[in-house]
């Protein structure tokens, strides 16, 4: 079960956290939920939940394209799984999925869902608002259709379908979560929060932070009594947002549009006893 992928491709998806987050709740002996406010790709919390590492996971995103795409392959997992059989792979398909993407007032929660999907799998880097593999034309070194094997992609989101009972699906913007979040989990719950990034956040996300967002998601932990840590970009601004708590570096190496060499911060609540990253450098592959 370690091998399994999310279905989504994610800028800065942190999937392959996953055993450091194992270790931590090892530690810390959390036997409760876990829970992601920005879950995105949803790589950790859906290998702890398959790994039988918390009770339940809880999935947030404000993007209703992400949002709508979870819960169309927790609630409609066989018509979800029809669409994929069925749909064509092409840039005339790949026209029509983007006008649905954007139009989710006139389509149904699947079909939005679906469309994110879609446009997940054959633009560049997964970015929805990027550019599709291939370019337009198709002359690109690799074609829209390079990381979308249906019969791959199908086994993933089967097996999110099987585990529909214990995930927990949410809309909801993170400061909202974030006030109603200890009645929402039993004792000994981790959250996990991985934030817009602060520098080149509004290149990545169709919902990106400025600084005063940064700001108000600190002021909103400084509340919260379950345990939680935070990973972000590493730079001046996050690290004096979030002083008085304890942080640690890490290096890491990411791909969005091309591979680069770049370093976070890892920051814990007071409540929570740390272990480290990985002293070896981690690879974040957008698969």
């Amino acid at each position: 079960m370690d091998n399994f992928k999310t279905p989504l491709r994610y800028p800065g998806g942190k999937g392959k956290f996953a055993p450091f987050i194992k270790d931590l709740i090892a530690v810390n002996n959390l036997s409760g939920d876990y829970l992601e406010p920005f879950a995105g790709g949803a790589g950790v919390a859906l290998d702890l939940l398959f790994n039988d590492c918390c009770k339940n996971i809880h999935i947030n995103d404000l993007d209703v394209a992400v949002f709508n795409f979870w819960k169309s392959i927790t609630e409609d997992t066989e018509c979800f799984l029809q669409l994929l059989t069925d749909t064509q792979i092409t840039i005339e398909e790949w026209h029509k999925q983007k006008l649905i993407l954007a139009n989710p007032q006139d389509h149904s929660k699947v079909d939005h869902g679906f469309a994110t999907f879609f446009l997940n799998r054959t633009n560049r880097s997964g970015i929805l608002k990027a550019g599709v593999i291939g370019g337009k034309n198709q002359d690109g070194n690799y074609k829209l259709d390079a990381r979308y094997h249906k019969e791959n992609l199908a086994k993933r989101i089967e097996k999110v379908g099987q585990y529909r009972d214990r995930i927990k699906v949410y809309n909801l913007d993170a400061l909202k979560l974030l006030e109603k979040v200890d009645s929402l989990l039993p004792p000994n719950s981790l959250i996990y929060l991985d934030p817009p990034y602060y520098v080149k956040g509004q290149g990545l996300y169709r919902n990106y932070y400025v600084h005063e967002d940064h700001v108000q998601i600190r002021e909103a932990l400084d509340k919260v009594r379950s345990k939680w840590i935070v990973s972000y970009d590493n730079c001046n601004e996050i690290k004096e947002i979030y002083s008085g708590y304890r942080q640690k570096d890490y290096e890491l190496n990411y791909s969005a549009y091309y591979k680069i060499k770049g370093s976070e911060v890892m920051i814990y609540c007071d409540a929570i006893t740390p272990v480290n990253v990985s002293n070896k450098q981690i690879e974040f592959d957008i698969v």
